[in-house]
């Protein structure tokens, strides 16, 4: 359609304060998060989906001129270096594949500090929330980061506990998200807080998504508890995620969800048909046994990470819940049979276990 055919702004939209958004792809980026976050920004731009920059301008910017390639192999050339952080009222850091190429350089570390000294909302999607805390922005602010990640981010950083239960966290002007489609609940946020709840509404509906989740929502639960209706079960289950190097407990974990002990009990029973302590115990040795057959980290090594106090009780544990010994599983032919181990997991928490 013509421009002097599309329909004119709104009045409440030519009021409203233009959106400044840079998007800086690390290596590796995950498309889906980048993708959901600047087609939001697109349809909030301009009336319907015109996707003329009129309310929000956006562009991605890099320490580099060269095409950054996503985590899928699609490559996206930057259209503008690095610069004035200010010029941005968000910079959108679009993190993704950890052990995969070289990780932010420098000029990018030295440019998220300078964002933050300008205090632009500096966002972190997806594994940026690890090269927010490198660039040293993150003191005294939350953090979220994916349940998935989580083990990686408290490895590399042990004195800092991330969240690993929501979708993503507002801080003051940090903002850090889990990833995946988390990123278009961000986008519409900060949509909503700029130019209204319609607007946000708007673009998600032709997005085709119903509404987005606010910040305090949980993640989805990590597998094998698929069945797992309750959220607070799910919840629950979330935190034994966090915290199986040092096992929290039953009163603790209860006392996070605003429940007692004995309503905890049976919640997990009607769930899952396991004590919280049992399913707790079976997710850290099914932690153990991935850690067994994808590292060459010491037996002794793994017990700790998964909260047993030394080998020999690890060792014990792990043969009464999957007939072999963590030698064993470490072993070609218990790697053949690794779907196996899980499937004990799956159906502990299948529907009246």
């Amino acid at each position: 359609m013509p421009d002097h055919m599309a329909p004119r702004l709104s009045t409440d939209a030519h009021q409203a304060r233009e959106l400044s958004v840079g998007f800086l792809l690390l290596n590796n980026f995950t498309l889906t998060p980048f993708a959901t976050f600047i087609d939001a920004m697109r349809l909030a731009a301009d009336e319907a989906d015109l996707s003329r920059p009129i309310r929000c301008r956006w562009s991605t910017i890099a320490s580099t001129r060269r095409s950054i390639k996503a985590s899928c192999g699609i490559e996206i050339s930057p259209e503008e270096p690095l610069g004035d952080p200010s010029r941005f009222d968000y910079v959108v850091v679009v993190g993704g594949l950890l052990h995969k190429g070289e990780p932010a350089d420098e000029q990018t570390l030295a440019f998220l500090r300078e964002a933050a000294r300008k205090n632009v909302t500096v966002v972190g999607l997806c594994t940026a929330t690890l090269t927010l805390i490198r660039a040293g922005i993150m003191s005294g602010h939350r953090c979220c980061v994916s349940w998935f990640h989580y083990q990686d981010l408290v490895r590399e950083f042990p004195e800092i506990t991330p969240i690993a239960d929501q979708v993503f966290i507002v801080d003051r002007r940090r903002i850090t998200c889990a990833g995946g489609a988390g990123a278009l609940d961000v986008a519409a946020w900060i949509i909503e807080k700029q130019f209204g709840r319609a607007m946000a509404q708007k673009c998600l509906h032709i997005l085709l998504v119903d509404q987005a989740r606010p910040p305090n929502a949980a993640q989805p639960h990590p597998p094998g508890s698929e069945h797992v209706r309750d959220p607070r079960v799910r919840r629950a289950i979330l935190m034994m995620e966090q915290t199986m190097a040092s096992p929290v407990s039953m009163r603790e974990l209860a006392g996070r969800l605003n429940i007692t002990p004995r309503h905890l009990e049976r919640l997990f029973q009607g769930e899952v048909g396991l004590s919280p302590q049992e399913y707790y115990r079976l997710h850290r040795l099914r932690y153990g046994r991935f850690l067994l057959v994808t590292t060459e980290r010491r037996i002794s090594d793994i017990a700790l990470e998964c909260g047993f106090s030394d080998a020999s009780h690890f060792t014990r544990a792990f043969r009464e819940a999957f007939d072999t010994t963590p030698s064993a599983a470490r072993g070609s032919a218990e790697r053949a049979t690794s779907h196996d181990m899980d499937a004990r997991l799956s159906q502990a928490v299948q529907p009246g276990y």
